[in-house]
């Protein structure tokens, strides 16, 4: 008899501590509980701490509080300018209510990344293809603002969605290239032109300034000279002032006309001109002398000294 009570005891603890075991529930911090009586929903999630389920009465659903992550798939949209593109994005959202999150929706998880899907199709093509890589803030903007619309009755409150890439055909990327190096080589040539513009103006006012002075211009001569000089470069070139070949423009062309010589004179044979070039006296020649003859030819020659003008 005492044995039969004693096994009937330690039954009892082993039920008792089967009973307890699964009715309590530790909730932690980031998670609250949804309970179900009888098939009916508390009004009240329940935790964080030690809650206690009875195994027959209460159903229970535990719900995270804390930020989750859904990655939208790459989808296939035709821009507003009909370019086909693959567009992926990453949508971050947060349950504000568990009782809705459970309740209204079978799957709220699967139920985000569906209708931001939708949403991102829908979205994107309303836009051209420079305006949505211009302004992809605005994108996610209305992006987001479009699926916490549809989440707003679930409880699900959509924290931030935002486009990860945009994938473009090859072509397209080799246009755009090609329109970006062009656009590169132009301000590369408006900035030339500028430079050209701003260094002509102060050039002009450099000249200006070194014409009211005329030992500037010498004194700038030497200095640049001083700067060839301690390039040890093996060649120097000296620019030679235009006011020193200013004082040659006067010289002129002075004609010179040679001796008559006199006949029977063997000296005036040879005649010399004021230039340094030396002429025959003119006379009658010999048959078969090809001095002579060359004498004739050269006598009656005027030569002149060609001055600078």
């Amino acid at each position: 008899m005492v044995a039969l009570a004693l096994l009937l005891v330690i039954m009892l603890l082993v039920v008792a501590g089967i009973v307890a075991a699964n009715s309590i529930r530790v909730i932690p911090e980031y998670e609250r509980a949804v309970f179900f009586r009888f098939g009916h929903v508390v009004s009240h999630p329940r935790g964080p701490g030690i809650i206690v389920k009875l195994p027959v009465v209460h159903k229970l659903q535990r719900v995270t509080l804390r930020v989750e992550v859904v990655d939208i798939p790459p989808q296939s949209v035709i821009t507003a300018d009909n370019v086909t593109i693959q567009v992926d994005a990453v949508v971050y959202f947060q349950v504000m209510d568990p009782i809705k999150a459970v309740v209204a929706v079978d799957n709220f998880r699967f139920a985000c990344q569906r209708i931001a899907m939708t949403s991102l199709r829908s979205i994107i093509g309303r836009y051209e293809l420079d305006q949505l890589l211009a302004h992809r803030d605005n994108v996610n903007n209305e992006l987001r603002a479009q699926i916490a619309f549809s989440t707003h009755n679930w409880g699900v409150e959509v924290r931030q969605v935002e486009i990860k890439d945009i994938v473009l055909p090859p072509e397209l990327i080799s246009a755009m290239a090609r329109q970006a190096e062009a656009e590169r080589v132009r301000r590369a040539k408006v900035i030339s032109a500028s430079g050209e513009q701003e260094s002509s103006a102060g050039l002009a006012r450099a000249a200006a300034k070194l014409a009211e002075s005329p030992g500037a211009l010498h004194l700038r001569t030497l200095h640049a000279l001083t700067e060839i000089a301690n390039e040890n470069r093996s060649t120097i070139i000296v620019p030679i002032p235009v006011e020193l070949l200013a004082g040659l423009k006067g010289v002129k062309e002075v004609p010179v006309t040679a001796y008559e010589p006199e006949p029977g004179n063997p000296e005036d044979a040879q005649v010399v001109t004021s230039g340094g070039r030396v002429g025959r006296g003119q006379g009658e020649p010999e048959p078969g002398n090809p001095d002579d003859a060359q004498g004739e030819a050269l006598a009656g020659l005027r030569l002149t000294d060609v001055g600078l003008t």
